[in-house]
Formats: structure tokens, C-alpha cells, sequence
């Protein structure tokens, strides 16, 4: 299941290009333009994340992070602000943000924060993967077998380990240094680009069209997202 984010933004057109990122990067997002309606769906919607606006009309972005604490939510959520004094930072992380960034940010840095956050939420770590299919492809990891159309397909040791760990975190935005340290734990002379070259030859192997992937899909700036 997709990590569903709630975006509560008065501009409307920072709010339709943050949305719009966001979605393509396979969140499902929801929008709120103000602080009251923006409580108002966060109290009562089950959300992963919460992408919070310091100024808002109607109620302060601190405001609605101050009554979602003391209501008990522990919903991860990062403020967003045009400001930029330290004492706005400490307002905001004393109320109980979890992080803060402030506008104008680039989009990349923006999914890296929320990336690692949702890391933080889902730190529970994933029931692991005997078997599984997608596509045309049938994978069973305990006799390490994967066909494809029926047909054995060959797949070098880190590949496999790599396709495992990308099962495993499925629908979920995965970096390249996340990958590279959680599969390749950082061995030498390994570096983002070996990320990328495996990924290649997974598709090579695995899609119905590499240049045109269904499963292992691309997240521009980011990384990787693994869809069934």
C-alpha cells in the first residue's frame, strides 16, 4: 500500500506542483488550503505523513501541529515555511514537528525528507519474501528460481539480492544511497552508479520492455520505486 500524505498549503499553485511531485513519486496525496479543514482531515483520516505550512489562514500551521500532539497523533509531519529565523524552526520542532524546510526548497530535497521520514514510520522491519510474481514473472527466493514466461532467467547473485530488497519495499520511494546501503552496505569502490547499472540489467531481464518499465520505475532526482 502507498504511504498516503496529507499536504495542507494555502498557495495554490505551490500546492498543485508539491501534490502533483508528489504523485508521480507513488504517494497518494491528499490537500488541504487552510489550518481548519486541514485539522479537520488529519484527525480524521489515518495518514503517514503530514506536509504542514507554517502560515495559514484560519489556523497557524503550528497551531494544528500543537493540537494533533496533544490529541496523541504521532503522524510524522514536516513544516513548510517562507521563513527562515531560527526561532521558527525551534517554534515549530518544540510543537512537535519532526522536521522543517524552508520555502523556496528544490523538489529533490523535498522527497529526500520525506523519504527518510517515512523511513522512520515504516522502521518496522518488512515480513520477508519467499515467493512472489508480477508480470510475467514467478520468483521463489528460497530455491532462488525466477522465470520469466515460463522460462528460467539467470540472475547474478546481487541481483537477486537487490530484486528481493526492492520486493520487500514495495510502492515505497527507495534512494540510491538507501539501496547502496542496505544491499551493498557500502563495500569499496561500490558507488550510486552500481545502483543504477544493476537496475539496468534487472529490467534487461525482467520487463516486458526495459526502455518502458511497468515495475521497476525510475523516480527522477530520487531513485527507485518497485511496483507490482
Amino acid at each position: 500500500m502507498n504511504s498516503r500524505i496529507l499536504l495542507i498549503e494555502d498557495e495554490p499553485g505551490l500546492a498543485l506542483t508539491l501534490s502533483d511531485l508528489l504523485s508521480s513519486s507513488g504517494y497518494d496525496v491528499d490537500t488541504a488550503g487552510d489550518g481548519i479543514s486541514g485539522l479537520a482531515k488529519a484527525k480524521g483520516n489515518p495518514y503517514h505523513l503530514i506536509l504542514l505550512d507554517v502560515m495559514l489562514p484560519g489556523r497557524s500551521g503550528i497551531e494544528v501541529c500543537r493540537e494533533l500532539r496533544q490529541s496523541g497523533s504521532d503522524v510524522a509531519i514536516l513544516m513548510l515555511t517562507a521563513r527562515s529565523q531560527i526561532v521558527d524552526r525551534v517554534v515549530g520542532l518544540r510543537t512537535g514537528a519532526d522536521d522543517y524546510l524552508t520555502k523556496p526548497f528544490d523538489p529533490s530535497e523535498l522527497l529526500a525528507r520525506v523519504e527518510a521520514l517515512l523511513r522512520r514510520v515504516h522502521k518496522e522491519n518488512p515480513i520477508a519474501v519467499v515467493r512472489f510474481e508480477f508480470g510475467t514473472v514467478q520468483v521463489d527466493f528460497e530455491k532462488t528460481e525466477i522465470l520469466r514466461n515460463g522460462k528460467q532467467v539467470s540472475l547474478a547473485g546481487k541481483e537477486v539480492q537487490l530484486l528481493r530488497y526492492l520486493i520487500e519495499h514495495r510502492d515505497r520511494v527507495l534512494s540510491r544511497d538507501q539501496i547502496l546501503s542496505d544491499v551493498w552496505e557500502y563495500q569499496p569502490n561500490i558507488t550510486t552508479r552500481t545502483v543504477d547499472v544493476h537496475v539496468s540489467w534487472l529490467r534487461q531481464k525482467l520487463e516486458e520492455n526495459a526502455q518502458f518499465p511497468k515495475h521497476i520505475l525510475t523516480v527522477r532526482g530520487v531513485g527507485y520505486r518497485f511496483s507490482a
